[in-house]
């Protein structure tokens, strides 16, 4: 027999795994299967302290907040900085919206996984400063300067070729 605990757990995954995901997939620069293992590492680990989590005012923003410490500790650990060159997307999509959001993909996954997570955070999800400070374990300026650089790497990035794929 499940325990309340466990009932509203099973309740906290079923509204937020597809957030969680969608999340992910961005961090992940659209690699699914990173996604995928990111969201069930987080999962995990929220399993682990639910009994506190459950009692926190947002438990949500918790989940959110494991997410980018999962990423960002992943980037660090992963023994080769190989990357699979022309990525494609796992389903056919097709349209001006589909080359955009493979084109900003391409360019975060290019940025290094910090930068990568203040821009997420800050205007991908809409996060404050110091959300995304606090997420992030770092001073509001540095949230700040770090987004300033990352947006200049990203513009440099993309040159022109967004105004190819944006319809006028």
């Amino acid at each position: 027999m499940k325990s309340a605990q466990e009932d509203e757990y099973l309740e906290f995954v079923a509204a937020r795994t597809k957030t969680l995901y969608r999340s992910a997939y961005a961090f992940a620069a659209g690699d699914t299967h990173l996604a995928e293992d990111l969201v069930q590492e987080t999962l995990s680990r929220v399993y682990v302290h639910w009994k506190r989590v459950a009692g926190a005012d947002n438990p949500a923003a918790y989940a959110q907040t494991v997410l980018v410490r999962t990423f960002l500790s992943l980037r660090r650990r992963r023994s080769t900085s190989e990357r699979p060159i022309g990525n494609l997307p796992d389903s056919p999509e097709s349209g001006p919206d589909a080359a955009l959001r493979i084109t900003l993909l391409d360019a975060l996954g290019q940025l290094p996984p910090r930068d990568r997570a203040v821009l997420l955070l800050r205007y991908w999800e809409g996060h404050s400063i110091e959300e995304t400070a606090q997420m992030l374990r770092l001073s509001s300026s540095a949230v700040r300067s770090q987004g300033t650089r990352a947006l200049g790497r990203l513009r440099a990035l993309l040159g022109d070729s967004l105004s190819d794929l944006i319809p006028q």
